[in-house]
């Protein structure tokens, strides 16, 4: 009998189904401001500012969804952490991509015994809603003086310009996020290994685009073998 084996699916085929319906339902001019933003975004970007592997990351302590403390000592005790920066948590393309990931990443960590935290500098209190939307089984910490974003290099916000004419539409993000500020993270991705030192960084302005699990994957094997290398070399 013929078996047909499935092929993991990607990142880029859930946002790709996002865009799909938004194509469907939503308005041309919606569809050609918000094609315009993103591209605004990535052309304002500075690649020179963003966190790169080799970055040593100082500890941190970031509240959590639900209560409690995150903190990066923890994180990494044991292996490699990855850490998920996105906007906030009625962002659909975000829901979309940690979605995807609960489901094509969380488990293959789960195995390595691997830590993953989702932040977002919206206060802990509102993540309760996305954590609790999707069961994710994995850590969402707040960042809510964006402090570990700004380290990161990863954060933005929009013009006077841009704010006054998202107000006009009714919607303000510092109310949104329940801090006052706008800053928000291009949505990235962070592998750092037990020395607290960046493997991997996969950072994306348009955030319509998420870093793949394979290569998240990657990064977290090779980051866990080069520790048990160096750990067998200074025992033998």
């Amino acid at each position: 009998m013929n078996q047909t084996r499935t092929a993991p699916r990607t990142l880029a085929e859930f946002m790709a189904e996002l865009q799909a319906s938004r194509d469907a339902e939503w308005p041309a001019e919606q569809l050609r401001t918000h094609a315009e933003l993103r591209g605004r975004l990535v052309a304002q970007a500075d690649p020179s500012r963003f966190v790169a592997p080799g970055d040593v990351v100082a500890p941190f302590a970031l509240p959590t969804a639900g209560g409690g403390t995150t903190r990066l000592d923890d994180l990494v005790a044991h292996g490699p952490a990855v850490l998920l920066f996105f906007r906030f948590e009625a962002c659909p393309a975000c829901n979309t991509a940690l979605r995807g990931y609960q489901l094509t990443l969380v488990p293959a960590l789960r195995e390595l015994g691997v830590e993953l935290v989702a932040i977002s500098p919206q206060v802990p209190e509102r993540l309760v809603r996305i954590r609790e939307r999707h069961g994710f089984d994995f850590t969402v910490a707040s960042d809510p003086d964006h402090t570990l974003i700004d380290r990161f290099g990863i954060g933005f916000a929009p013009t006077d310009a841009e704010r006054d004419a998202s107000r006009a539409r009714g919607v303000d993000l510092g109310e949104i996020l329940g801090t006052g500020s706008w800053v928000l993270p291009y949505p990235s991705a962070v592998v750092v290994d037990q020395a607290q030192v960046v493997r991997f960084a996969d950072v994306q302005p348009n955030w319509m685009v998420r870093a793949e699990p394979t290569r998240i994957l990657a990064a977290v094997r090779g980051s866990a073998a080069a520790h048990a290398s160096i750990t067998e070399q200074k025992g033998s």
